[in-house]
């Protein structure tokens, strides 16, 4: 699809005679024609703002706001765009925008300073090549909404099972028996993989990002700005929908209190990292021993929710048919991601450690009572201690040496800690509790 939009913008550069330009209507950069000329006659020597769409593949606020000023999202024909120094655009510009069914899916820009007329009759091809690319814009979007759909019915489990065409299907609890909803899901699936081509039997990862918002709501679609072409789905899941359900919210301030106490980040309003929607995305990876490419379209995506955000990689799969266990294991890195800044802000599965165990714990395991007292505020410091100590397997001068006090410091907050705990820091079973149950508190 990416090769079709580049043989369409360079037919328009060849028309006009000028380097055009291919956005989407979030002014995002999806194709570009070769540019050649320094400034000296021909061709206008490259502006900020080109020179910003080609390497940073968008556009400033100022710059989309002084565009859109000249009407370009209601125009039918071209428009001619002036300069605005004060913007980053030196030389002027002219739109063509790219429209179908009546509904603008992006933009052409070619630069021109007044070579170019308005009237001038190579603009009719042009246009018509800006229609057939808003046609394939408009298939394009049709089939990441279908996709999205798709994911998100197999991700809950054939809890929403949207209709072909329809864009909606049964809710929750609408009639859908476990011999429905699993065959729903086959056919979620068998969509899925006839959309996504030969990438569905291929190697996949399942990336999750959370929490997916910007000032308090459910962040916007990333679009394709931050989206690399290897992610092949996407769609917004709500919290409920990862491995670890709500708790009761005298459990959930303990947890707070216990990953605040601890120096773990919690969510921007305080809660968990699955406190609001998470991002779920299928990426297509090059090969089962790498998972570069999640990598990347998680770094992307981390531009547009509100920190802090993080973002989990499940381990690689082949096809589609372990699309729940992926995504419980992503949701999984993520949080890890979230609990242990040394983790974040991209966590992979494998590398996750001791948290691949204790994220499949349920919710109220962190609330274990021997360590409710050591959680509280008044103990922050005692918490960290007892943290560092079982993180250094229990040697005094290594811990020491971290928390940057003197041995018979440390010895007299254990055995503060103790006390607390009424657990025997020198019981190999009472350790683990309390490392557990302090890791957990994070989550």
């Amino acid at each position: 699809m990416r090769e079709d939009y580049q043989a369409l913008i360079d037919e328009v550069s060849a028309l006009l005679g000028t380097p055009a330009t291919l956005e989407g209507r979030d002014f995002a950069l999806i194709a570009f024609g070769a540019h050649e000329s320094h400034g000296e006659g021909g061709e206008p020597a490259l502006d900020p703002v080109r020179t910003r769409s080609i390497l940073g593949r968008g556009s400033t606020a100022e710059v989309r706001a002084w565009f859109e000023s000249f009407g370009i999202a209601r125009a039918t024909g071209p428009v001619r765009i002036h300069p605005e120094p004060s913007a980053g655009v030196v030389h002027g510009r002219i739109c063509l925008p790219v429209r179908y069914g009546g509904v603008v899916h992006g933009y052409i820009w070619l630069i021109d300073d007044g070579r170019l007329d308005l009237a001038d009759p190579r603009m009719a091809p042009a246009m018509a090549v800006a229609a057939r690319t808003g046609e394939l814009l408009a298939a394009e979007a049709r089939t990441e909404a279908r996709t999205g759909e798709l994911l998100r019915a197999l991700l809950l489990g054939g809890a929403e099972t949207p209709g072909r065409g329809t864009g909606s299907g049964a809710g929750p609890g609408q009639g859908q028996g476990p011999a429905g909803s699993g065959e729903k899901s086959a056919a979620a699936a068998a969509e899925l993989r006839e959309l996504m081509g030969p990438a569905a039997s291929g190697p996949l990862a399942l990336l999750a990002v959370a929490p997916w918002r910007t000032d308090g709501t459910a962040a916007p679609d990333p679009g394709a700005a931050h989206v690399p072409p290897h992610v092949m789905a996407r769609c917004v899941l709500p919290a409920a929908a990862g491995p670890s359900g709500p708790r009761d919210a005298e459990g959930r301030a303990a947890s707070r209190a216990g990953a605040s106490r601890a120096g773990a980040p919690s969510g921007p309003d305080g809660d968990g990292p699955l406190s609001g929607p998470v991002l779920a995305a299928v990426v297509r990876l090059r090969s089962v021993q790498g998972s570069d490419p999640a990598r990347t379209a998680a770094d992307r995506l981390l531009r547009v929710p509100r920190p802090p955000a993080a973002a989990g990689v499940s381990a690689p799969r082949r096809g589609l048919a372990e699309l729940q266990p992926a995504w419980r294991e992503a949701v999984a890195a993520a949080r890890a991601a979230r609990a242990e800044a040394r983790l974040g802000p991209v966590a992979e599965w494998d590398a996750i450690g001791p948290y691949r165990l204790l994220t499949g714990l349920a919710p109220e395991a962190a609330d274990e009572p021997s360590v409710q007292a050591l959680l509280s505020p008044a103990h922050a410091e005692l918490a960290r201690t007892a943290e560092v100590f079982l993180d250094h397997a229990g040697q005094a001068g290594r811990t020491a040496s971290v928390l940057g006090i003197h041995r018979q410091t440390l010895y007299y907050r254990l055995a503060r800690i103790e006390a607390l705990t009424a657990l025997d820091l020198d019981d190999g079973a009472s350790r683990l509790l309390l490392h557990m149950a302090l890791k957990a508190a994070r989550l």
